[in-house]
C-alpha cells in the first residue's frame, strides 16, 4: 500500500517563491562592492531572479548547463543564484581564493557556458579568459556607470543584460533529483573534485539546518552569513534563510573586523557564521575599541576546530551563543552542531565548554559512524579515536566526471578523512585529519587539541601543528606560532602555559615563531604548506641524543 499524497517535487524555486509570498517585505541588505549599502526584499529578489532565468534562456542556457558565479555575498549575487537554478541550469560557485591554475581548472572541467562576476574580479579574468574556452559570455555585476572598460570576450553590466527581460517568465521544469549546484573541494591534494548537489538534497538539507538545534532560523531573525556563497551553500544559509523568512545582511567584500562589527550593530543581527580566522578579527576589534555586541544572539563557527578560548569569550564577556558546527563541501556541508542536548543542557563553566568544543551531534539527514583502519566499526566511548564515515541524502554518492572513481564504502558510508571520538550521548569530536594525526610511539596525538589549547594563551593570534619526523618516536608535535601584534611569547611561555592542559607525552618538542600561517582557500591551516618548510626542522630532543 502506498501512500496518498500530492506529488510535490522538491525543487529550490520553491524556496524563493515562498519567501516572495510569505516573507515579501524581509530585507536583504547589501554592502555593494561599489561601496554604498543597498536595501531590497526577497519579493524583489524573486521578481529580478525570474528576469535573469527568462535572460540566460534567451541566450541559449539550457537544462543542465553549468553557469558560474565569481561573487561575494551580495543581493546581486543571491538573484544570479536562484535565476540560474530558475532557468533549469547548475549554478557553480567559484571560489575567488583559489590558484589561478585551479580556478582554470574548475572552470573547464565543468564545461561553465556563462559567468556573473563581481568587479573585484574583472582583473582576474582578464588574464585566464583566453584560458576558459567554454564561457561564452562575462556578466559583470554592476550597472553601466560602474562597468569598466574590460577585455573581457562578450562581457555585458548585470543590471543592462537583465533590464532586456519583463520577468513574465515561469521557471523551468526541472525533476527533484536533477542537479542544482556544484562546488569544487578546495584541492589540498590533487585538482579539485567537482560536488554536485541536487534540488532534493539542497531542499532536505536546508529543512534539517533550519531546526533549533543547528542554525535555530526564524522569520524574526537577521542573519548575518559572513561565510561566502562560494563556501558549499553558505552553510545552507542561501536556502534556510529564505525558506524561514529571516533577513539577511550580505556583507560583500569587506570581511574586516570594523566592517563585520558595523553591519552587526546597524542592522542588529542576531545570527552569523564564519569560519574562527573571522571572529579573530572581530574579537581584537572589539577589544581594541572596547565595543559590545548588545544584539547578536549566536554564532555558527565552523570550517576548521573553534579554539575553547573563542567560545568562552564570546560567551562570558559578549553573551554570545557558540554553536560548534561541522561538515564538508561532499556534505552540502553541514554534519554536525555542537547545541546542548537536554541531558547536558543544565551544565556551566568549563563543564559546558567540554561538551561544546566538540563538533556536536549529527543533524536529521545525517548518519555517522567511526571505524578502524579495516573499517570495523569502533564504540561511542569517546575515547576511541577512528575513521569518521557518513550517509544520507545530501551526502555525495560520486564526483563529477566519477573523478577518484568509487568513493563510498561498505553500506554506503563516506570516507570524510577525518579522525574523531564520539561520545555515548552522540557528541563527535575531530581529533584531526587522517593525513594530520601525530604517530608518536605508536599512539595518536591530535594536532587540533594542541592548536587549540595554544591559542588560548594570550599572547597567541594563531597556531598550529605538525609532526616532525623523531628517530625513536616516528614523529613529535612541533608547534608553530603567530603572536599577537606587539607580542613577544617565549618558547618557555608556551609550554609552561599547555602544562597541565594537555597529557604531558603531547607536549611539543619545539615552538616556531612566524608571522603568519598559510590557509587554503577555505580557510584552513595548510598543513601541507607548514610540513614542506618545516619537516627538517630539528628538535632539540633529537639534538640531544
Amino acid at each position: 500500500m502506498k501512500g496518498l499524497m500530492q506529488d510535490w517535487p522538491l525543487t529550490c524555486n520553491r524556496i524563493i517563491d515562498h519567501a516572495a509570498i510569505q516573507y515579501p517585505n524581509r530585507k536583504v541588505v547589501s554592502r555593494s562592492v561599489e561601496g554604498p549599502i543597498v536595501e531590497t526584499t526577497y519579493k524583489e529578489i524573486r521578481a529580478r531572479a525570474l528576469k535573469v532565468a527568462q535572460r540566460l534562456v534567451k541566450d541559449g542556457i539550457k537544462k543542465g548547463d553549468r553557469v558560474a558565479t565569481l561573487a561575494w555575498n551580495t543581493a546581486r549575487h543571491l538573484e544570479a543564484w536562484y535565476g540560474i537554478l530558475g532557468a533549469g541550469a547548475v549554478y557553480h560557485t567559484v571560489n575567488p581564493r583559489l590558484f589561478a591554475e585551479q580556478i582554470i581548472y574548475i572552470v573547464n572541467h565543468a564545461e561553465d557556458k556563462m559567468i556573473f562576476i563581481d568587479l573585484t574580479f574583472v582583473p582576474i579574468l582578464e588574464k585566464l579568459a583566453d584560458k576558459l574556452p567554454t564561457l561564452k559570455k562575462y556578466i559583470v555585476l554592476t550597472d553601466k556607470a560602474h562597468m569598466p572598460q574590460t577585455a573581457l570576450p562578450n562581457a555585458v553590466a548585470y543590471e543592462e543584460w537583465i533590464a532586456e527581460a519583463d520577468g513574465n517568465f515561469k521557471w523551468v521544469e526541472v525533476d527533484e533529483n536533477d542537479a542544482a549546484g556544484m562546488c569544487y573541494t578546495s584541492g589540498t591534494t590533487g585538482n579539485p573534485k567537482g560536488v554536485v548537489y541536487s534540488h532534493r538534497s539542497n531542499t532536505l538539507h536546508a529543512l534539517a539546518a533550519a531546526v533549533p538545534d543547528v542554525l535555530g532560523l526564524s522569520g524574526r531573525d537577521v542573519v548575518l552569513p559572513v561565510v561566502p556563497l562560494f563556501h558549499a551553500n553558505s552553510w545552507s544559509l542561501a536556502f534556510s534563510a529564505p525558506m524561514t523568512g529571516a533577513s539577511l545582511i550580505m556583507p560583500g567584500a569587506k570581511l574586516d573586523g570594523a566592517s563585520i562589527y558595523e553591519l552587526l550593530d546597524k542592522y542588529k543581527v542576531s545570527i552569523t557564521a564564519a569560519v574562527p580566522t573571522v571572529w579573530m578579527m572581530l574579537l581584537a576589534h572589539l577589544e581594541q575599541n572596547k565595543l559590545k555586541l548588545p544584539h547578536l544572539n549566536r554564532v555558527l563557527i565552523g570550517g576548521s576546530a573553534c579554539p575553547r578560548a573563542m567560545m568562552k569569550k564570546f560567551q562570558d564577556e559578549y553573551g554570545v551563543q557558540v554553536t560548534h558546527a561541522w561538515g564538508m563541501t561532499e556534505m552540502s556541508p553541514i554534519g554536525t552542531a555542537g547545541s546542548l542536548k537536554a541531558d547536558v543542557a543544565h551544565l556551566t563553566g568549563d563543564a559546558e565548554l567540554d561538551v561544546k568544543e566538540k563538533q556536536g551531534f549529527s543533524i536529521f539527514t545525517v548518519e555517522m559512524k567511526i571505524t578502524d583502519d579495516e573499517d570495523n566499526e569502533l564504540p561511542w566511548d569517546g575515547v576511541k579515536f577512528g575513521r569518521l564515515k557518513v550517509r544520507g541524502p545530501a551526502v555525495a554518492s560520486a564526483y563529477f566526471k566519477n573523478e577518484g572513481g568509487n568513493i563510498l564504502g561498505k553500506d554506503g558510508f563516506f570516507d570524510t578523512g577525518d579522525v574523531a571520538t564520539i561520545d555515548p550521548m552522540g557528541y563527535m569530536k575531530i581529533t584531526d585529519r587522517a593525513k594530520d594525526v601525530i604517530k608518536s610511539g605508536g599512539e595518536w596525538i591530535s594536532s587540533i587539541d594542541l592548536e587549540n589549547v595554544a591559542v588560548g594563551h594570550p599572547d597567541v593570534a594563531e597556531a598550529a601543528v605538525i609532526g616532525v619526523v623523531h628517530p625513536k618516536w616516528d614523529e613529535r608535535p612541533l608547534l608553530i606560532i603567530v603572536p599577537k601584534k606587539d607580542k613577544k611569547p617565549t618558547r618557555e611561555d608556551l609550554l609552561k602555559f599547555m602544562e597541565g592542559k594537555i597529557a604531558k607525552w603531547w607536549m611539543p618538542d619545539d615552538v616556531i615563531f612566524v608571522d603568519e600561517i598559510p590557509h587554503t582557500a577555505t580557510g584552513k591551516i595548510l598543513k601541507t604548506a607548514l610540513r614542506e618548510k618545516f619537516g627538517d626542522h630539528r628538535l632539540p630532543s633529537v639534538a640531544a641524543e
